[in-house]
């Protein structure tokens, strides 16, 4: 059996489609037959501009190979990521020049790497299984200036419709998508895998609850986010009001980089705040230690329609952690965090007074969330869904 694995981000990247792809090669590993052969085909760490991180080119261990692909410099606009793909596309067409895969999984959150799997797939005669981390033909729409995106949406409607119809298997990472997709693909079948908590935050989780604590006099609340600081995330549209107004009861500590990070620095620098401090993005080790100095963690999507679908990859490890989450989120992320999180305070996107009064509902405790880390556990979904992977794989769905 030959395994093609397409994804634009891979260890020891860092990003959620590096980390569930990480995951989920090797729970196929742990499952293929001896004379398996897996190939990987993803890029050279390019998550964030300011992050580097050594890997080598090609990699082989036993029964996979590693193919990791150079990118030239760029940022998260969409000319220099459709130049990003654009090398990455060429560089694995490259790749696979005489191959042949039983199956091919891509994981997508662009749609791009979807249509590439699709496109392999077709030539080859192989079977496809699609891993949809986003919706891009509907998120575009809000992304993009009005002028622009009446131009592409089609086009990425059009592409999506087309690697959707090749797939012999789609797997949604949030239910939230579920009535977008069935809606336009009735036919197809759907599975549900979601993110889930890796190693690093099961070991990490509390076993004990702590005492509710009240801000000295001499130390606020310290707020931590770590992630991306894009347009998604819309932390420029919210951080710098919603730390003037919370004034010294916080102190908000952002880790991470984005296309955004520039507009989040001006805008806390032209209304002079100062419980803001700003670091660069951190290797999994430091974070932690950065989430255990944490009172509260920190999520926001900003207030588009197309985030109403989604479910946040962060939640997974500030669940596992069992600190006070502090959510900016509409939709199906809302309801899940109501559900599933207890100890939360969840707000509507961009709304500062909204987000000021919902903080006071949260006890600034340490408590352990034992059933959500036994459900949403890593590597119990990586191993469900490399089994319905390898079940595609042999005809057996």
């Amino acid at each position: 059996m030959k395994i093609l694995v397409l994804s634009f981000y891979f260890r020891p990247d860092l990003s959620a489609g590096s980390f569930r792809t990480t995951a989920l090669v090797d729970a196929l590993c742990k499952l293929v037959p001896a004379d398996a052969q897996i190939d990987v085909i993803t890029t050279l760490p390019n998550r964030y501009h300011s992050y580097t991180a050594d890997a080598p080119l090609l990699e082989q261990k036993a029964g996979m190979f590693i193919s990791r692909i150079t990118l030239p410099k760029h940022q998260s606009g969409l000319l220099d990521q459709s130049k990003a793909f654009l090398t990455f596309s060429r560089g694995a067409g490259r790749q696979v020049a005489g191959q042949h895969y039983d199956i091919i999984f891509a994981t997508s959150s662009r749609l791009m790497t979807a249509v590439l799997g699709a496109w392999f797939a077709q030539r080859m005669s192989a079977k496809l299984y699609l891993d949809i981390r986003d919706i891009f033909a509907d998120t575009i729409k809000d992304l993009l200036p009005r002028k622009v995106s009446w131009i592409v949406t089609p086009i990425f409607s059009m592409l999506e419709k087309w690697a959707i119809k090749k797939a012999d298997k789609v797997n949604l990472v949030s239910a939230g998508f579920s009535e977008y997709f069935s809606a336009r693909y009735p036919q197809r079948r759907f599975s549900y895998f979601t993110n889930g908590i890796d190693d690093e935050f099961l070991a990490a989780a509390p076993n004990q609850l702590s005492e509710p604590s009240n801000v000295a006099e001499d130390r606020p609340f310290t707020v931590l986010y770590a992630g991306n600081m894009g347009d998604g995330q819309g932390l420029h549209a919210i951080i710098p009001d919603l730390a003037g107004r919370m004034g010294a009861r916080v102190q908000f500590k952002i880790i991470g980089d984005g296309g955004r990070r520039r507009a989040l620095e001006t805008a806390l620098s032209e209304r002079g705040v100062v419980n803001v401090e700003l670091l660069p993005p951190l290797k999994r080790d430091s974070l932690l230690e950065a989430y255990k100095t944490a009172d509260v963690l920190f999520l926001h999507l900003n207030d588009y329609n197309a985030f109403k679908k989604v479910l946040p990859s962060k939640l997974f490890e500030y669940a596992a952690l069992g600190k006070p989450v502090w959510a900016g989120v509409a939709g199906y992320a809302a309801e899940f965090v109501k559900s599933e999180i207890d100890n939360s305070a969840v707000f509507h996107p961009c709304d500062v007074e909204d987000a000021v009064s919902s903080f006071d509902k949260l006890i600034i405790k340490n408590s352990p969330r034992n059933a959500f880390v036994d459900k949403y556990a890593r590597v119990n979904i990586s191993r469900q869904m490399a089994e319905d992977i390898l079940a595609v794989a042999a005809g057996k769905q």
